[in-house]
């Protein structure tokens, strides 16, 4: 899960061309073909994007509804999105009650070939794998630790476990 958090929020950056054009392109392909299970709330901020997330038939989140917030970096997509829960998020060992999501591709293992459509299709899965509904162990010292408007991916996480 997380080991510790370090800095503050920086401020946010203007996005790139880059960034502009590639947020563009995903936003045209998650309307015409929007992964399952997900709804994107239009607004007229392209920094960042709030997705409702249904839980998928015959798991745990059957029948729940969650937001995640995703927040595009100035250099999106050679640098990874920030992507949390809106609170109250769902009761998972790897979803903290702040919304911030221990995941590796949200933070190491991302890759500029990766999109909000995938992501979304990421922790879709890993809700549905869970067995049960329960915070991380160390919920509480980290929710504390966060305080501030700290962002996740200031943290370093220890990703050790990928059965839940």
């Amino acid at each position: 899960m997380s080991s510790t958090s370090t800095g503050s929020t920086p401020p946010r950056q203007a996005l790139s061309k880059i960034a502009c054009n590639r947020i563009q392109k995903e936003l045209v392909e998650w309307q015409v073909n929007p992964p399952h299970g997900f709804k994107h709330k239009v607004t007229d901020n392209l920094q960042r994007w709030v997705i409702d997330v249904n839980g998928a038939p015959g798991t745990l989140y059957a029948n729940e509804t969650y937001q995640l917030q995703v927040d595009f970096p100035e250099h999106y997509p050679m640098e990874a999105p920030q992507v949390i829960f809106v609170p109250p998020a769902p009761l998972h060992a790897h979803i903290y009650s702040n919304g911030h999501i221990c995941l590796d591709i949200l933070y190491d293992s991302w890759s500029p070939a990766m999109t909000v459509s995938s992501i979304c299709i990421s922790i879709l899965s890993m809700l549905s794998s869970s067995t049960a509904k329960q915070r991380p162990e160390d919920n509480d010292r980290y929710v504390k630790n966060c305080r501030n408007g700290r962002s996740p991916k200031e943290t370093r996480w220890w990703f050790h476990d990928d059965k839940v």
